[in-house]
């Protein structure tokens, strides 16, 4: 059934392509981001789940 209802869809193959594309862009920019933080912020970041305090004062 499902795969008559794809068969009728007209240039139903540009969508896988199109995930692909927008998964590894996002893949990218992830990656892009963690390299380019401050070591501050990744600091301030991991001991958040330990601290009592709240400081909120860095930002990325």
């Amino acid at each position: 059934m499902y795969k008559e209802v794809l068969r009728s869809i007209e240039n139903v193959e540009i969508f896988p392509i199109i995930s692909l594309i927008i998964f590894v862009l996002f893949f990218i920019g992830i990656t892009i981001w963690a390299f380019r933080v401050p070591k501050d912020y990744i600091k301030h970041m991991e001991s958040l789940p330990m601290s009592d305090d709240d400081l909120t004062d860095i930002k990325p």
